[in-house]
């Protein structure tokens, strides 16, 4: 017995009258236009300015920029304070963000269970973040004055030596990054305690009636859980942590040594203290590939690793 084949009514669309395709082209450019004109202008331009000028020397009084080729690169990446200041960036890059992170997700744990006074605690470490940099440097240079401040006494009544904390090259990095920690650390607790609510509790129960103990929940639940918030606060953290200036300029303002001196810090100095504007622009062009670069490194690479679902 053969069936019968019932023919399919074909369906063709129906492209969109040219009158309707334009009207639709001018809707598009007309929403886009805004954000089109406000990036041209205050991002983009700016970059190619800027990338102009590393190849001339200007004074900033001068009427016109002088073009000096290759002069910029070629002095800034051969000089030992490029170098240095390179090196500098990098351990506070990974010193602020990599310890900033592991205290904020120990904290956000310790926060999420039900505790009284929790609410407290939330506010008042949260508090710092929204704290200028500038008043935050200024209250903990107070704090470690070598001779009056609350620390140093403390730390010499505990039988310590003194330590010139933000005026010793051996000990002004780890201060400044000491208050950048400080400074950082309720943000992302609150917004790794955001992941964590966020975390189904039929994750935990599944794991609880396997067998599973608090360390093997927390490697195969937590962690993967907020690896979207890691991920997340790892890529804003590198990129502001490159654009740190205020606390850096108020305690130690860039010393002692250019021991706490970083690359947006070196552009300042370059520009608004040595008024070499080309120089300038070389070190910031070198800052904006840096963080290009380690920002599509850690998109292709490490969002791999992280769980969505």
């Amino acid at each position: 017995m053969q069936s019968l084949r019932v023919p399919r009514p074909e369906t063709t669309l129906t492209p969109p009258a040219p009158r309707e395709r334009s009207r639709d082209l001018l809707l598009f450019l007309a929403f886009i236009a805004p954000n089109v004109i406000t990036l041209s202008v205050f991002s983009y331009w700016p970059m190619i300015r800027n990338l102009w000028l590393s190849f001339t020397y200007w004074d900033m009084i001068a009427p016109e920029p002088l073009w000096v080729g290759l002069d910029n690169w070629i002095e800034v990446l051969t000089s030992a304070t490029f170098w240095t200041v390179l090196r500098n960036t990098l351990v506070f890059t990974v010193g602020s963000v990599g310890i900033t992170i592991l205290i904020a997700m120990a904290l956000s744990l310790l926060l999420n269970q039900k505790r009284r006074g929790r609410n407290l605690v939330r506010a008042a470490m949260f508090a710092p973040a929204i704290l200028p940099g500038s008043a935050i440097a200024l209250v903990w240079t107070f704090l470690l004055a070598p001779y009056y401040g609350l620390i140093s006494q403390a730390a010499t009544g505990l039988g310590m030596p003194m330590t010139r904390w933000q005026n010793d090259p051996v000990w002004a990095m780890p201060t400044v990054i000491l208050v950048v920690i400080w400074k950082s650390t309720g943000y992302d607790a609150v917004i790794f305690l955001a992941g964590l609510q966020g975390i189904p509790r039929e994750l935990y129960e599944a794991a609880r009636v396997d067998g599973a103990n608090a360390w093997q929940r927390f490697v195969n639940v937590t962690v993967p859980g907020l690896s979207p918030v890691a991920f997340f606060l790892t890529v804003t953290s590198i990129l502001a942590s490159f654009q740190a200036f205020d606390i850096i300029r108020v305690m130690t303002g860039g010393g002692p040594v250019i021991a706490t001196t970083t690359l947006i810090y070196q552009v300042y100095s370059e520009a608004f203290v040595g008024f070499n504007a080309g120089r300038a622009a070389t070190y910031a062009t070198i800052l904006f590939g840096l963080m290009l670069a380690i920002t599509v490194v850690q998109i292709r690479m490490v969002e791999k690793r992280v769980t969505y679902e």
